[in-house]
């Protein structure tokens, strides 16, 4: 049984426990929904992606073969890193750049633990 168009969808909040949205997170229909587009953005990838696509695309056989085949491409489309996801890693090594090495917080221990 499907909502009514004044009732949420069951999706909207299939998880009570998470408090607010991931936003690195694939939602349900994210990614390429066309062969149009799966190709478009397999080629922003790699071009060479793309072709090896085409061939194992051309040589399945309809059906369960074809569905694998376009299934693995969209699952390499939505693991790729995304712009905002490669911004969040940069400020991370950023902030992490300016922190002082372990290796000089324990050299700092053993200098005083040596003093007294």
């Amino acid at each position: 049984m499907s909502a009514l168009p004044h009732e949420p969808s069951p999706q909207a909040d299939s998880d009570p426990y998470q408090l607010e949205s991931d936003p690195y997170q694939l939602e349900y229909a994210e990614g390429p929904q066309t062969l149009a587009e799966l190709r478009a953005a397999l080629e922003v990838i790699n071009p060479d992606v793309l072709t090896a696509f085409n061939a194992r695309l051309d040589s399945a056989r309809f059906g369960a073969e074809q569905a694998e085949v376009i299934a693995k491409a969209r699952r390499t489309v939505a693991f790729q890193k995304r712009a905002e996801v490669e911004a969040a890693a940069a400020l991370a090594a950023d902030e992490a750049a300016g922190e002082p090495p372990v290796e000089d917080l324990w050299s700092h221990l053993d200098v005083r633990d040596s003093a007294s």
